[in-house]
């Protein structure tokens, strides 16, 4: 490979920083500090520079998301991960894609420092054992045991995604329209009985504390929003999935939902304004 390989290899490193600590913000952080650390080292010694990064950069994520845990502890309401601006075609890698949404990500967030490094570089990376034991600091048999109850974990509470595109574009469509009207039975329609709404404000913009549950409770909710005076609204992409973009005065609002079966299941709105600054921004991403 010619060039600097932390050059070429600086969105996959982005990525798994991301995967592992659902933060743009801090895996830019992460990112960065393992430039630092390939910077001083004698690269003409490394044998596989990119084992070597995604090794650096997965043990400087798990020190950031020891000491983030603590934070989130604190934190004022639901916490949700930061959203990220994505072009239409990371969804075609349907894997990458399902690993990166909010709901994902939301997920990933009921596992442990350790499991959620594991479960993130080998189901999503698909990095060998023994090079995870490496970047963990445990045996590859160890890893191994970690694996199969991440697995077991996340699949016991991920979500059944509708993965087809434009199923998920008509679905988002749908919605986007009645939420700007304000429409209540066209929202109740395109919601799930059973549909969730979790907000994070974060303690700064107004949002709901606790999870909205049912399709009337959330029907007539959202359609109160289409109310307030400059409400505007735009699809996008955000995490590889069709997503909406509200913004009302002057504040913006990512709302990313799950489809499953025709229907709305999950609705996730980030308002807290310290989220939102990868939203102009695309993302590149990769594996």
């Amino acid at each position: 490979m010619t060039g600097d390989p932390f050059v070429a290899h600086r969105s996959l490193l982005f990525t798994v920083a991301y995967e592992m600590l659902g933060s743009a913000a801090d895996a830019e952080d992460v990112v960065q500090e393992t430039w630092l650390r390939w910077a001083d080292v004698d690269q003409d010694q490394v044998r596989d520079p990119r084992a070597y990064l995604v090794r650096t950069v997965t043990r400087q994520a798990l020190n950031r998301l020891r000491s983030l845990s603590r934070r989130r502890e604190d934190y004022i309401g639901e916490w949700l991960p930061e959203p990220i601006l994505t072009t239409p075609d990371v969804a075609d890698d349907v894997e990458l894609a399902e690993n990166l949404s909010i709901a994902m990500l939301t997920v990933l967030e009921t596992l442990g420092p350790v499991e959620r490094a594991v479960f993130v570089l080998h189901e999503v990376f698909e990095t060998p054992y023994p090079e995870i034991a490496e970047a963990v600091g445990k045996t590859p048999a160890a890893v191994r045991q970690i694996a199969h109850r991440a697995r077991e974990h996340v699949g016991a509470r991920r979500p059944r995604m509708q993965v087809d595109r434009a199923e998920q574009e008509a679905v988002v469509a749908k919605f986007l329209a009645a939420v700007s009207t304000g429409d209540v039975q066209a929202l109740v329609d395109v919601l799930a009985p059973d549909v969730v709404v979790v907000a994070d404000g974060g303690g700064i913009a107004t949002a709901a504390r606790k999870p909205i549950v049912g399709a009337r409770r959330v029907a007539a909710f959202l359609s109160k929003a289409a109310m307030l005076p400059d409400f505007v609204t735009a699809t996008t992409w955000l995490n590889g999935m069709p997503g909406i973009r509200i913004d009302v005065g002057g504040e913006a609002t990512a709302v990313s939902v799950v489809v499953e079966d025709g229907r709305i299941t999950r609705v996730y709105a980030i308002r807290n304004p310290h989220k939102l600054g990868s939203l102009d921004k695309v993302a590149d991403l990769r594996r």
